[in-house]
């Protein structure tokens, strides 16, 4: 006879708590989640949350800038092949698409309620934002240079793909018709229409 255990069982009470406070951040928010709905999900008195966390925030900044290193990881890995900017940037779409659909409510958070961390960790979540759409404007500038692209404004072309991604966090089912593999097929193609030249 096999015992099966399901992944909570895994999980230890801090993984427990950020994951069930990731879920209500998505579905109330942020600001409207309280420690006492966190301790109620759990089904644990919301004092005894505190033994493995200082604050709510601190759950908010580990799902912020832990799905930042997963976004970097991925784009790192989709950009150390070579190749022409046009399949540099499908690979970066596919990485990016992959990341959102691992963890829809974490997407969801990292996406959405990033405005609610105090400082320095704003300015700090907004730098990296900043340096990972950098990475794309590269790709966009070299195709541009290499005659892959015509746009008049790489920034303005980064911001329309990045915009289209970041919504399938909330469509996107596991069950659902399209793998995330294929998803990024079909909006790679999509958007890199808009781009040839």
């Amino acid at each position: 006879m096999f015992v099966t255990y399901s992944m909570e069982a895994v999980l230890t009470r801090k993984e427990q708590i950020e994951k069930t406070a990731t879920a209500l951040f998505k579905r109330k928010g942020y600001t409207a989640t309280s420690m006492r709905d966190l301790a109620n999900a759990l089904g644990i008195e919301a004092a005894s949350i505190y033994s493995h966390i200082r604050s709510k925030e601190e759950i908010l900044q580990r799902v912020c800038f832990k799905m930042a290193d997963e976004f970097f990881d991925a784009l790192d890995a989709a950009e150390s092949m070579a190749g022409p900017a046009t399949v540099r940037l499908q690979r970066a779409i596919a990485a990016h698409v992959q990341v959102l659909t691992q963890n829809t409510e974490a997407s969801a958070v990292f996406l959405h309620e990033w405005r609610h961390l105090s400082e320095p960790l704003h300015s700090n979540f907004l730098a990296l934002r900043d340096k990972y759409e950098a990475r794309f404007r590269e790709i966009i500038r070299e195709g541009i240079q290499r005659g892959e692209f015509s746009v008049p404004d790489e920034k303005f072309a980064v911001l329309t793909i990045l915009s289209a991604l970041n919504w399938i966090h909330t469509w996107y089912k596991p069950e659902g018709k399209m793998t995330p593999t294929e998803i990024a097929e079909n909006l790679s193609e999509m958007l890199l229409n808009g781009l040839r030249n």
